[in-house]
């Protein structure tokens, strides 16, 4: 079974923010692998690091086709903070939630807000989607 640490959903990003998504998002994971995800047994995806960096996968904080969607279902928003350093210019979150949390785009922001609201301060993500430090 994959370890799990835990992780201030505040600094979140990549891999492991669009897990944390998928877990708010009510997707299940492979009690063996948790990087393989789905909403449906059938219909398996998956979270990796590789994915993240190459383009495939389960990716709402980087692909409008799937992160997009989410922002219009809980009726988030986001906006552009000028001023502020490139890593925190947008903050975003549901609807209704009062939580805004800052990201380098408006996507990982939306995402971020979403899991504290869902999920809460911290996660635990896997820990093989933590990049090495």
């Amino acid at each position: 079974m994959t370890d799990l640490i835990e992780v201030k959903t505040a600094r979140l990003i990549g891999a492991p923010l669009d897990w944390a998504v998928a877990m708010a998002e009510g997707f299940s994971s492979d009690p063996d692998r948790l990087t393989t995800i789905w909403r449906a047994e059938d219909d398996p995806t998956s979270v990796s690091i590789r994915g993240a960096a190459e383009g495939f996968g389960y990716r709402p904080s980087a692909n409008w086709e799937h992160g997009g969607p989410l922002i219009d279902k809980h009726r988030g928003s986001t906006q552009h903070a000028p001023g502020l350093a490139e890593e925190a210019c947008y903050s975003g979150g549901p609807a209704g939630a009062g939580i805004w949390l800052y990201g380098p785009t408006a996507l990982v922001a939306f995402c971020r807000g979403f899991v504290h609201h869902m999920l809460g301060n911290t996660v635990q993500v896997p820990k093989e989607l933590m990049p090495c430090s």
